[in-house]
């Protein structure tokens, strides 16, 4: 399966999730949380960091969000992690 970036229109293509989170680390800017005030890469990390350090209502409220937009990002973080070698991309974020 290959992984798409969709930050900004970017449509960088890879051929497995981590090369894609990576890619959102390094290639892109980084991202304010609007809930807390965290600085956080943009992508998959970002969406990870609201999603478990901060409640669905608080990510609605801060967002603007719809359920259909938390359902979405809920499934794209339980999609990824399904296939992430997530020893590996911590890794590779680390170098």
């Amino acid at each position: 399966m290959a992984w798409e970036c969709d930050i900004g229109g970017c449509g960088a293509v890879f051929e497995d999730a981590e090369s894609a989170v990576v890619h959102q680390t390094t290639e892109h800017e980084r991202r304010e949380c609007k809930v807390c005030g965290t600085v956080v890469p943009d992508g998959y990390l970002a969406i990870r960091h609201t999603f478990t350090e901060h409640s669905r209502a608080e990510y609605v409220r801060a967002y603007g969000a719809s359920s259909e937009d938390v359902r979405n990002r809920e499934q794209l973080l339980e999609e990824i992690e399904s296939v992430a070698d997530t020893q590996t991309l911590a890794d590779e974020l680390d170098q």
